[in-house]
Formats: C-alpha cells, structure tokens, sequence
C-alpha cells in the first residue's frame, strides 16, 4: 500500500503497512519542508490502564489535551527532545521507546509540515508538576461511562477526552496504547470558529 505523501520518502516506505484508518476527499496538502517535533506519553499498564496526557495551557494547540513534546533543537535527536521536554512540561523522566509518526500539514498555515516523533513509557521518576505550558492529568484508556463505571474514586480515572483533543487523535491514540508501532498522516484546516478540521487522513501499522 503507498504511503501519503511525506511519509513515503522517509525509512517507512521500506516497510508494508496496513491501513488502520482513512477518511477525507481533499486533496493532499503541499509543503516545501519539514521540521521536526516530539510528542511523549506515559501509559501506566494497570490494571486498569491509564494515559497521561497534559492540558496546554498557551501556545500552540492551547486548551486541547495532548502528550508533551515539542521542537527538537538544533543538535538535539527527537528522543533526547522528548525525554526533555517530558521534564520541562510535567517534572517527570522516564525511558522512552519511539511507537510512532506522525506528520501534520495546516491549510494556510506555515510552508512546511510538522513531523512528530511520538514516544511512550510505561513507568516514570520523579513528582508530577504543573507548568507554566502544560497540566498533567491521568485518564482511564478504557471507557468507564460506556461501562456503567462512574469515575469517583482514586481508582477509576475519567475517560480519554478526545473531544478536547486534535481531531485525528481519536485515531491513533489506540494504537499507541496498544504499543503498536503506527505512521500517519493528518491535513488539517480551520473552521469560521477558528477551531481545527480534518481534510484528509491517513493511518497504518505495519504488516506481520
């Protein structure tokens, strides 16, 4: 299966994926250039599983749940951005294995594509701190509403807020807490609103 474009000129075109998710008939977005940024999680295994993510605060992506990352500086290599930007947005350190990417291309936004390296842990060091960019909350990766589980103790953690999150989030989120190595590929636009759309996607794991 080919890969969208800009993910097919990367090492993942020399491995064959399945598609997990597609969707969206506009044309693919042209960019010039990529930069690269990281995206870290934590996902405790439980039982029961649970995912840290973090409410952005300012900046980018403001107010929407995420994972914490950022730009990988000059010098830097995208797990050695990730590991310090974990420590800078929530206090915490953990060993990092890379399970993802993702590129990300904005109609009339920058000329070139974001491409997020995203990584994830299942255990940490250190104290959870709230920053000055970023909240960090635990949410339970199973969805205790639909369950009849109402989360009002310590133990039972609200449901993942895909709702207050990028939109191809819900896409891909899975396959990260399954710890199944996955690529992507979202374009987004804005609506009169100013909140993001998808116009066209595409997801995948590699064939076994």
């Amino acid at each position: 299966m080919s890969l969208p474009p800009g993910l097919s000129d990367d090492s993942a075109s020399q491995v064959k994926y399945i598609e997990t998710s597609s969707g969206g008939d506009h044309d693919w977005l042209t960019f010039v250039s990529k930069k690269l940024y990281t995206n870290a999680f934590i996902v405790s295994p439980g039982p029961p599983q649970k995912i840290l993510l973090g409410y952005k605060k300012r900046g980018f992506g403001a107010h929407l749940y995420n994972g914490f990352g950022g730009k990988v500086e000059a010098g830097e290599t995208p797990a050695k951005a990730a590991a310090r930007e974990l420590k800078e947005e929530c206090g915490i350190e953990a060993s990092l294995d890379h399970c993802g990417t993702l590129l990300f291309v904005s109609k009339g936004g920058p000329e070139w594509a974001f491409q997020i390296e995203l990584y994830r842990a299942d255990a940490y060091t250190g104290t959870l701190i709230e920053t000055e960019e970023m909240r960090p909350e635990w949410f339970s990766a199973i969805d205790t509403q639909s369950l009849g589980i109402s989360p009002t103790t310590d133990a039972v953690f609200p449901p993942i807020p895909y709702n207050s999150m990028w939109p191809d989030d819900i896409y891909w989120i899975p396959l990260l807490l399954a710890n199944r190595p996955f690529v992507g590929r979202a374009d987004f636009d804005t609506d009169t609103s100013g909140k993001y759309k998808m116009l066209r996607w595409w997801f995948g794991v590699p064939s076994r």
